[in-house]
């Protein structure tokens, strides 16, 4: 039995959504050949303070932008990282304890730091130890922290984030394109889209994840548009809920309200458009759904190149107000959507959902 250790956490959903993806496909296809175990060693190691810490991230990036660019910046210019993780000494600690208990077969690593922690304990990749493979959860504008560090793999979510790792000296050979390994529902559901036409309405789902205070002026806007069927999700927060709740009780036409669900795969393949940040997991889990997108809130730093593959891959837009988002949605359908299909024509090819199915299979072979 192959045991495989996935090392995530919560600064930033791409990482969880990545090993969850991961996870459930090994469950699915390997039928008992290996032992799969998930960790997230900050919030195991340091519990509430973790919370808070993630608050304060979660925090910066939307209120302090700028100062949370610098940040990345600065990082990002580093060419050596010996040494920078002396202040994660009781993560290190629990993960040695873990490798010595887990003992594990293969070590993936979908959060930074771990790959920097593994040199520490184990020595440099390849030096008689176990397997270790980092899957990277950004695109394109891909921070060093991620790379300057030893792997004997690193997985990307596309070609053009391969090129970046080429360009900062990784080898072509170890360095392996999957795509993002989404949740395996995406490739199960199959194609369940019905393209746009002028008989039935155009589904849109809009997924408020940030810009939450301005988010239900938002809505009040796409409500207002003719032959739309409007989703719009806000996870777990009831404060967020209610304001969305209010402006449904004031329009005088309908549109559904989502809370946190299992389904999200489903609704996304069955949408038309799908608003929303440029997060790492959110538009992975859009161009595995084949949903073009239009991001109405980029992170400086690790969202932009996700910005930048949208645009780049000519599979969405980006819209910096209300007013944009709007002009969006109706030149995507104006003119028998045609900017729609050119759209969805670009988004499909770039599509790879089975890539978590892809990614543990290589993982059993190595």
């Amino acid at each position: 039995m192959k045991k495989i250790l996935i090392l995530t956490a919560s600064f930033g959903e791409g990482h969880n959504a990545a090993a969850r993806g991961l996870r459930d496909a090994f469950a699915r296809i390997d039928h008992g050949a290996s032992l799969v175990e998930v960790h997230d060693l900050f919030a195991e190691t340091y519990g509430a303070f973790n919370n808070l810490a993630r608050w304060g991230y979660l925090a910066m990036i939307s209120s302090a932008p700028r100062i949370w660019s610098a940040l990345y910046r600065s990082v990002d210019r580093k060419k050596d990282f010996a040494g920078n993780f002396r202040l994660l000494f009781a993560v290190k600690n629990r993960l040695s304890a873990l490798l010595a208990r887990f003992r594990p077969d293969v070590i993936v690593s979908v959060y930074p730091a771990y790959p920097h922690l593994l040199d520490e304990i184990l020595g440099r990749a390849g030096a008689g130890s176990c397997p270790r493979v980092v899957i990277i959860t950004d695109s394109i504008t891909v921070n060093s922290v991620w790379f300057r560090c030893s792997a004997d793999f690193f997985l990307v979510p596309n070609e053009a984030t391969a090129e970046v790792l080429r360009q900062n000296e990784v080898p072509p050979g170890i360095t392996k394109d999957f795509g993002f390994p989404v949740s395996p529902k995406f490739a199960e559901l199959g194609e369940i889209k019905i393209p746009p036409s002028s008989d039935s309405p155009r589904r849109i789902l809009y997924m408020i994840n940030a810009a939450k205070s301005t988010a239900p002026e938002l809505v009040r806007r796409l409500v207002e548009l003719s032959n739309v069927d409007l989703i719009v999700t806000v996870g777990r927060d009831e404060r967020l809920r209610n304001a969305i709740e209010n402006v449904r009780s004031e329009s005088d036409r309908h549109f559904e309200i989502v809370g946190w669900s299992e389904e999200m795969p489903r609704l996304m393949k069955e949408s038309h458009l799908l608003i929303g940040k440029a997060g790492g997991a959110t538009v992975q889990e859009t161009i595995a759904a084949a949903t073009p997108m239009i991001i109405n809130q980029v992170v400086p730093g690790q969202e932009e190149g996700n910005a930048q593959l949208v645009l780049q891959s000519k599979c969405g837009a980006v819209a910096a107000s209300h007013n944009e988002v709007i002009a969006q949605v109706e030149r995507a359908f104006v003119d028998d959507a045609k900017q729609w299909h050119e759209w969805e024509k670009n988004i499909s090819a770039l599509s790879r959902p089975r890539a978590a199915f892809d990614i543990a299979d290589f993982l059993l072979s190595i």
